[in-house]
């Protein structure tokens, strides 16, 4: 038998200088992860596909771009969500002086 999933709370770390897990997927959430990414000027957190997942990023603070598998680059600033569709090849790098600071969150699709 599974477990149901918890509401809660988790809270960020403000002074976070790289990666934070926030939701681990089953049994934590039906099929959702997500972290608090942290990326340093110049950094990029590499190429990697979506697979079978949808992913949606949002950024907090910072300047970056999304590059996806076909060349097309998206333009990340404060406010900004980018959305990934499954099987997408992308990679985020941080193109600003300071930190890239976003959360992303991957869920199943279908």
């Amino acid at each position: 038998m599974s477990q149901k999933p918890m509401s809660k709370i988790i809270q960020l770390d403000p002074t976070a200088t790289e990666y934070q897990r926030i939701l681990n997927g089953p049994p934590e959430t039906m099929t959702m992860r997500s972290g608090y990414v942290v990326l340093q000027p110049g950094n990029s957190v590499g190429r990697h596909s979506t697979e079978t997942f949808e992913e949606m990023i949002v950024i907090i603070d910072g300047e970056g771009e999304m590059v996806l598998g076909d060349g097309t680059v998206l333009l990340l600033k404060p406010y900004s969500v980018a959305y990934c569709p499954p099987a997408t090849e992308h990679d985020v790098r941080n193109t600003g002086s300071g930190a890239l600071r976003y959360l992303y969150v991957v869920s199943a699709a279908g």
